[in-house]
């Protein structure tokens, strides 16, 4: 297979496992896509080619199939395969990892309405094949439910090929931290973290099931072929830890060491902290790049705890990095990159008026510009970038908010139930009154009314607008797009879709900008923000021969759960104390997500003081480099389209 290298010079080839070079440093064969999509394509076409041989020579294919956001991709290709190509399942017999305990078939959170909902209800398996286990076995049963449940793995040849995701504690299927190698299927105990990690999907942690059945380690192991999926940054420090690390039950996948054809299949993200990806010249020779030295010296600083200025020949040599220093001697080497980030910095994000832009992150002309500012949702243009936003106002610029979803399902139903009773003692109504009962008898895991869903949605309208009022912004340029992909009901959102495509296009072709921001933060943990990036990616690229998109440049932010590295920053926009406090007031604006928004991550922190913990740490990272010293700074990297 022709090995294929990204602009980075990352390998993205789905490689046999026979051709993978091990580093020193590696222990799981793994390979790194662009993204995710590319990659569960990949995936699904093993999986398609496992099932067509078997179907050839007359046998069963056993499949050990995972749940989770990580496979929904490979199950989308599957199923289309099966629709457009003739891909039968009739001769493939599935073993599902996992379920909670209890919890109903019926119940939407169940992992047997997942899988019906993403693969079987499309495909032609019978159901007889399909095996997933049982939510609501009794305590008294449960032993001889659980080695029935290997029996039946073996009777049927054990698992040809098992698909995996991974948990930040390190479980595959629920086998969390000090689960035995040689354990079976079993109950198990969830681990905090894994709780909260679902929390938003079940509205809320204290929904989450504490208990749940799953494969063991040693079911797990004992498959022909086993593929790990990970997605995304947040996915990143555990990916390292399984390839890197030593054989632990603390991290549960890494017994996946000692299994002879196993694959991680990565992106980026998820990939970034291997030791080959994020310092190279610590695993061997290296093409210095630009990109790929300034990400060095920001390293060698963080290691040896200087600024870049005093960084010496010896610190390069004793930190795997002599091979730079024959293209170039150290004091050039830094200067060039001192310069390199004081050029990032600028209290002028929409570009500084008669001024000399060579050296700047931004152009002088025109010296009022007009901008979008797209919010994936209703909080996050303030929350990001609510310095910048304030700055861009203050100085002038015709300035555009654009809500890209409606942000209703982070609303509570205490939340929504104080405004409709508020609404109901003002001006008594038929419609309040229905609203109110309908919260009040409101079942768990039910869909909010329509209703309900509408004024979950004008709650975080006004908040919007309070927030945008506050920064001086006319409510004539706040634009609530409301895109049809979101607006489910649920946390399963829907893929993007033409209406959506429209409805971009349509604002970006209406205002003509030349600045557009956007949430460039795909840790996000309910995936909306990489929605609504590759909403205004593919918007910008069908509006890419209109004459103004010549002078339009694209800005990503990121939101309260990771940063951009320092090496990666173009421009970084200062903010004084009095700045941040205006910016903590903007945020507090958004009432219905403080003291105890609902999907918050593992960091109970309300999200003004995670996001001001972040601007803080990147003015500090600037000073620690040798730069000056501000009290917070936002950041951003610039988007270029090939």
């Amino acid at each position: 297979m022709k090995t294929t290298l990204d602009k980075k010079g990352i390998d993205i080839s789905y490689k046999p496992v026979g051709q993978f070079e091990e580093t020193r440093f590696e222990k799981i064969h793994n390979v790194i896509f662009e993204d995710s999509n590319e990659a569960s394509i990949r995936v699904a076409e093993e999986i398609a080619d496992l099932i067509r041989k078997k179907q050839a020579v007359g046998k069963n294919c056993v499949l050990g199939l995972a749940t989770g956001s990580s496979p929904i991709r490979v199950y989308e290709e599957l199923v289309r395969m099966h629709k457009e190509e003739g891909l039968s399942f009739s001769n493939v017999v599935t073993f599902n990892l996992d379920e909670y305990l209890p919890m109903d078939k019926g119940n939407m959170q169940s992992y047997y309405y997942f899988m019906h909902e993403h693969l079987f209800n499309h495909v032609d398996i019978p159901s007889e094949n399909v095996n997933i286990p049982d939510g609501k076995i009794t305590q008294g049963e449960v032993v001889d439910y659980c080695l029935a449940y290997e029996k039946k793995i073996k009777d049927n040849g054990g698992l040809d090929f098992q698909l995996l995701g991974i948990g930040r504690t390190g479980h595959i299927g629920f086998n969390e931290p000090g689960s035995h190698r040689n354990s079976g299927t079993r109950v198990i105990t969830l681990d905090h973290i894994t709780r909260v990690d679902a929390a938003p999907a079940f509205l809320g942690i204290d929904n989450v099931p504490r208990k749940a059945i799953t494969m063991g380690i040693a079911t797990v192991r004992n498959a022909k072929r086993i593929v790990l999926l990970g997605w995304g940054h947040n996915k990143a420090e555990i990916i390292k830890d399984t390839v890197e690390g030593n054989i632990s039950s603390q991290v549960p996948a890494t017994y996946l060491q000692e299994h002879n054809n196993v694959t991680f299949v990565l992106d980026v993200g998820a990939g970034s902290e291997l030791t080959r990806n994020k310092t190279p010249w610590l695993v061997g020779s290296c093409e210095w790049t630009d990109d790929l030295t300034s990400k060095a010296i920001v390293w060698l600083c963080g290691k040896t705890g200087k600024s870049i200025l005093s960084i010496t020949d010896k610190d390069y040599n004793d930190n795997g990095m002599s091979d730079l220093l024959s293209i170039e001697d150290s004091y050039d080497l830094n200067i060039k990159m001192f310069n390199k980030l004081q050029h990032t910095i600028t209290g002028w994000p929409g570009g500084k008026p008669n001024a000399d832009d060579t050296s700047r992150p931004e152009r002088a002309v025109p010296a009022k510009k007009r901008v979008i500012i797209f919010s994936p949702h209703p909080d996050d243009d303030v929350i990001s970038m609510g310095g910048t936003f304030d700055r861009l106002v203050e100085q002038g610029h015709e300035v555009h908010v654009a809500y890209q979803t409606s942000g209703n399902i982070a609303v509570s139903d205490k939340e929504a139930l104080k405004f409709a009773e508020i609404s109901n003692t003002i001006t008594p109504s038929k419609e309040a009154q229905k609203i109110i009962d309908g919260i009040l008898s409101k079942k768990e895991n039910t869909f909010d009314s329509l209703n309900v869903r509408l004024l979950k949605g004008a709650i975080r309208r006004g908040e919007s607008y309070a927030a945008t009022r506050y920064l001086g912004l006319q409510d004539s340029n706040v634009h609530f797009l409301d895109l049809p992909f979101y607006e489910t009901g649920t946390i399963k959102k829907n893929n993007l879709g033409e209406a959506d495509i429209a409805i971009m296009v349509d604002l970006i072709n209406k205002v003509k900008p030349h600045q557009i921001y956007a949430a460039g933060d795909l840790a996000d943990p309910h995936g909306t923000h990489k929605v609504c990036l590759d909403a205004v990616f593919e918007a910008m690229k069908r509006l890419k021969e209109e004459p103004f998109m010549k002078d339009c440049w694209l800005w990503l932010y990121r939101g309260a759960w990771h940063e951009w590295d320092i090496n990666d920053i173009e421009m970084a926009v200062p903010m004084s104390p009095s700045q941040v406090l205006k910016k903590r007031y903007a945020i507090f604006c958004h009432q219905s997500q403080k003291d105890g928004v609902m999907f918050q991550g593992d960091d109970s922190r309300e999200f003004w003081m995670r996001v001001e913990e972040r601007n803080r740490g990147t003015a500090e990272r600037y000073k620690a480099l040798g730069l000056a010293h501000y009290a917070a700074m936002e950041a951003f990297v610039r988007y270029k389209f090939d």
